[in-house]
């Protein structure tokens, strides 16, 4: 097993049990050269603080910073802008690419989008919107759009190409048969595209949350402000231990929706996980 362990290029199933024993060991490799830096102040402890320091800020954390309300900010915000790019992403991008005349005179720039610097036009959005919480999900909901926009009109690019005999055969298919343009629609062109923009969708929440923490430090009003305003609130009070319990907890968030939204996959899509 060893020998397999360092194999160029071999398989890393090792079995559940395996598996799960050399993860462990290797968090706590990680946490024992936390410590050791940490402790001989390779990084010093105002920058790097040692990690028992930082388990312990967690119930400070809990009873002085409305921590639950918090990450209920924090989430509810992420979800939310997920929901209404959704709605607003799927009719734009399938009118694009579905329509002959918008898909080449808009089709092939809308890739473009993806590189709109979201974060240098927040003054455009706070002219539009205020300062309220709607500037907050009307910010985060464009700048999730802008990503799958593009990812629509180029899997529906992608579908309707015949040099892409693997997935342009279905389209072909319900053709011959004689389907109507709904029944395509229905049938071939909404699940391939909703099943593989869906691994887009997961792939955007480390974006997506990287976009939550600067929403929510655009205005900061009362004690409920979510997690990447208070990341930022104890750096600037020098609170490090704090600062880094927050930044795993946003990161364990970020993991446990991811997971869900895989689970989710496969019960909303369970052709594509079939073998």
């Amino acid at each position: 097993m060893l020998k397999k362990l360092f194999k160029f290029g071999g398989n890393s199933d090792f079995g559940k049990v395996n598996n799960a024993i050399i993860s462990i060991v290797g968090l706590l490799v990680v946490l024992i050269g936390w410590q050791f830096i940490s402790a001989n102040e390779i990084i010093p402890t105002k920058v790097l603080p040692e990690p028992l320091k930082v388990i312990s800020s967690f119930g400070s954390l809990y009873s002085d910073n409305y921590l639950l309300s918090n990450i209920w900010f924090t989430v509810k915000l992420n979800l939310l802008c997920y929901l209404y790019a959704i709605l607003i992403s799927f009719p734009i991008g399938f009118l694009i690419a579905l329509c002959p005349f918008l898909n080449l005179f808009i089709g092939k720039y809308i890739n473009a989008l993806r590189f709109t610097p979201m974060t240098a036009v927040t003054a455009l959005f706070i002219s539009i919107f205020g300062l309220a919480f709607s500037m907050k999900v009307w910010f985060l909901t464009i700048a999730i759009s802008i990503f799958i926009i593009p990812e629509i009109v180029n899997r529906i690019n992608d579908l309707q190409n015949p040099n892409n005999v693997k997935d342009n055969v279905y389209l072909q298919t319900i053709q011959t048969l004689g389907a109507t343009n709904w029944q395509k629609f229905k049938y071939v062109y909404f699940p391939y595209v909703t099943s593989n923009v869906a691994n887009s969708l997961i792939g955007l929440l480390g974006i997506s949350y990287s976009y939550v923490v600067v929403a929510e430090l655009i205005y900061k009003d009362g004690n409920i402000t979510g997690i990447g305003s208070m990341i930022n609130t104890m750096i600037r009070q020098a609170k490090m231990p704090e600062a880094f319990a927050l930044l795993f907890l946003i990161i364990a968030i970020g993991y446990l929706q991811d997971f869900i939204f895989n689970k989710l996959a496969k019960i909303l899509f369970p052709y594509k996980y079939n073998n």
